[in-house]
């Protein structure tokens, strides 16, 4: 995790001072920035800031991520937030409310489907949750006739290999949702995207019997931390 540092705080014997976001200049406080530059202008510490509301926001914000980390924030409790002096149920569960509202708007609404042109796409869709997931997750991007994504859904949970994974069960959805096509994703919670050999003899399996099905395997994801993730079909493993 990166190292955060403490501006508003004060060194020596004494103990810090928090400064009140209404003591900075207008135009610097995060919610008067948000208005006027946007929210992507703003640093996640800001984000929080603007959502919390409270006098000492900023510095609550950064200690929520030193504390955390951003995978840490978003599997944090409502109960560990509260843990931190300053933050109580309220603005806990607003805390988890907007993060969770954040994940699910990374698969907009049916009448604004995304539609995947890169690997990019696909991981970014997922890349945000299935970053911070401390447990293996294989899901199944659904694509129709235009590469746009229909549905996602989550086939298996736990460590994946050969011997688990069942060929069968990544194309039940596909055939019920009428799919043209998929992408695989799983992540790897240790954080390196790096395929292990399983990776690649699963993809090749599940390559294999798309050919049969006629239902195209476009790639074949791995998600890691930091923003990571590796296409097996731009590496050219398990693709022939």
């Amino acid at each position: 995790m990166e190292q955060m540092t403490f501006p508003y705080t004060t060194g020596g014997k004494h103990p810090p001072q928090r400064l009140q976001v209404r003591a900075l200049p207008v135009a610097e406080q995060p919610t008067c920035r948000l208005q006027h530059n946007g929210a992507g202008a703003l640093s996640v510490a800001e984000l929080l800031a603007a959502l919390i509301q409270t006098p000492d926001a900023l510095i609550l914000s950064q200690e929520l991520l030193v504390r955390f980390g951003y995978r840490g924030l978003l599997n944090a409790s409502v109960s560990e937030l509260c843990a931190l002096h300053g933050i109580g149920p309220a603005r806990a569960a607003q805390i988890k409310a907007a993060l969770e509202l954040g994940k699910r708007l990374l698969v907009t609404s049916p009448e604004e489907k995304p539609q995947i042109r890169a690997p990019a796409d696909a991981a970014n869709l997922l890349m945000l949750e299935m970053g911070s997931l401390e447990q293996e997750q294989l899901r199944v991007v659904l694509l129709d006739t235009r590469n746009r994504v229909i549905a996602i859904r989550t086939v298996y949970v736990g460590s994946l290999n050969t011997a688990v994974v069942r060929v069968g069960d990544i194309f039940r959805q596909a055939i019920k949702a009428n799919a043209a096509a998929i992408i695989i994703v799983h992540n790897h919670p240790s954080g390196d995207p790096s395929p292990s050999p399983e990776d690649v003899a699963v993809t090749a399996q599940i390559v294999q019997a798309g050919q049969m099905l006629n239902i195209e395997v476009l790639d074949h994801l791995i998600i890691g931390n930091s923003h990571r993730f590796v296409s097996l079909k731009e590496r050219g493993l398990g693709f022939a």
